[in-house]
């Protein structure tokens, strides 16, 4: 029975399961219960742990998700090494629905939700400049590539608070400014990680143009969980084999990041 993990993986919309031959594993945390029951298992030699962003039966919108539950509680089982893959819109004409993005960049608009753990019993500043692992990118690209994906190495998260979608005018506004694809969950699901010293890596699979891309129409939440439902076998595959690719030894400035930083807590061993 496997009720540890190195690798985490946090499904989005339509990715409700990953492991076949696994232990369920319920976690209390200092921030609630995580979205919902973790399975731990394996895939290769590698212990993995998986937990559905949204709920199983996705209860839980982009702005009511214990991200912090969630992050705290893949830390506690030992997990370092963070996967995401999640649905997208593009911002670009050329991105079509069906590309697969690794972001190196994301620009926060949310609003109201907690993005911290260092909200109290002293001031921490974490560096943030590059969310995501250069590592697990690398070997995300790399996965991907060799899958036959048509993949964007590179290029801006836009996060929005949700769950509406954007207007036309937002999407134009983003477009604007050179981001690449907008979401809803990228944050602050990464910068958590980044608190807690564990590597983030996003897999941001495009289901669709946002409202203001000249060859795109309103989008609907029935089409984007269609479309990564149809789409949900090949990422669960792509996932499979990036968890085997991903180094086991990490070399990436990831885990170094707290080093001298006085924190008001202990993590998670």
């Amino acid at each position: 029975m496997v009720t540890r993990a190195d690798v985490g993986v946090i499904g989005g919309s339509g990715f409700y399961s990953l492991l076949d031959d696994a232990t369920e594993v319920e976690l209390s945390t200092p921030y609630g219960p995580p979205s919902d029951v973790i399975t731990v298992g394996r895939v290769g030699s590698r212990s993995v742990a998986f937990i559905p962003r949204h709920g199983r039966d996705h209860r839980f919108p982009p702005h009511r998700i214990p991200y912090r539950a969630n992050l705290w509680a893949l830390r506690s089982l030992g997990v370092r090494q963070v996967l995401a893959p999640s649905a997208v819109g593009s911002l670009r004409p050329e991105l079509g629905p069906g590309a697969l993005v690794v972001p190196d960049q994301i620009v926060d608009r949310t609003s109201g939700r907690v993005q911290t753990y260092y909200d109290a019993g002293g001031v921490v500043h974490v560096s943030f400049a590059d969310p995501y692992c250069p590592s697990g990118r690398a070997a995300a690209v790399s996965a991907a590539e060799s899958a036959g994906w048509s993949v964007a190495d590179g290029g801006t998260l836009v996060v929005i608070e949700g769950p509406r979608f954007s207007t036309r005018a937002e999407s134009r506004w983003f477009t604007a400014n050179g981001w690449t694809i907008v979401g809803m969950t990228g944050f602050p699901e990464s910068v958590l990680a980044r608190e807690l010293a564990m590597c983030y890596t996003s897999l941001s699979l495009v289901t669709d143009h946002d409202a203001g891309v000249e060859a795109g129409e309103g989008v609907t939440h029935e089409e984007v969980l269609a479309f990564f439902s149809a789409n949900v076998t090949r990422m669960r595959s792509l996932v499979t084999d990036l968890i085997v690719g991903l180094p086991q030894e990490r070399t990436c400035p990831c885990g170094q990041t707290l080093d001298g930083l006085k924190l008001p807590f202990e993590l998670p061993r």
